[in-house]
């Protein structure tokens, strides 16, 4: 599609492109704790 290829020549194939191996996976640790904080549930209650 035009628009995923112009996406994709202005913020390069990548979002972690720019970021190093440590930084990525720091990222996905981060991002697996805060999972686990919420009772590792992919689908939350609605909040009121």
């Amino acid at each position: 599609m035009k628009i995923s290829q112009s996406i994709t020549e202005q913020f390069g194939g990548t979002a972690a492109a720019g970021a190093t191996a440590e930084e990525v996976a720091a990222g996905m640790l981060q991002k697996s704790k805060e999972f686990a904080e919420s009772g590792n549930r992919v689908y939350l209650p609605m909040a009121d």
